[in-house]
């Protein structure tokens, strides 16, 4: 507990607009993917495909969409973000994994790579001051 109040004080010292925009646009960025996810199953289910002998292959199906979803919206909004972009994490190392297991397709490759390691940043980060875990806090 005393690390995260570390990062925390850490953050809120070092918060800039930038960054928040940054966040705010991850937070976007993963919502628009749960949605495109949502409604797009045939492209979903062609993705894990390379997972489906897995044990537990079916539940990504069931798994990624409304992560990215919820957890698209709680970072933009900054609330509980460390546990949504903790949520994003094995999602985003799968969809790395993926280009190497399946057919490789570099953009992909590097959007996945791009977003994991902005969702790494915000894992230690955390959501800054110009959020609702800062709002919230401060209420107390």
């Amino acid at each position: 507990m005393g690390t995260i109040k570390r990062l925390n004080k850490w953050a809120n010292a070092h918060t800039y607009y930038p960054l928040d925009l940054i966040r705010i646009a991850l937070g976007v960025f993963l919502f628009m993917k749960g949605i495109e996810f949502m409604t797009n199953h045939v492209q979903m289910a062609e993705l894990v495909r390379p997972f489906q002998e897995m044990p537990g292959g079916m539940i990504l199906l069931h798994y990624i969409a409304p992560a990215h979803f919820v957890g698209g919206f709680l970072i933009v909004v900054g609330l509980l973000t460390r546990w949504a972009v903790l949520a994003q994490i094995p999602i985003l190392l799968g969809a790395v994994l993926t280009n190497f297991l399946g057919v490789m397709n570099s953009s992909n490759l590097v959007l996945a790579t791009l977003t994991l390691l902005v969702c790494i940043f915000f894992l230690f980060y955390g959501s800054g001051k110009h959020s609702a875990d800062y709002y919230f806090k401060m209420q107390k």
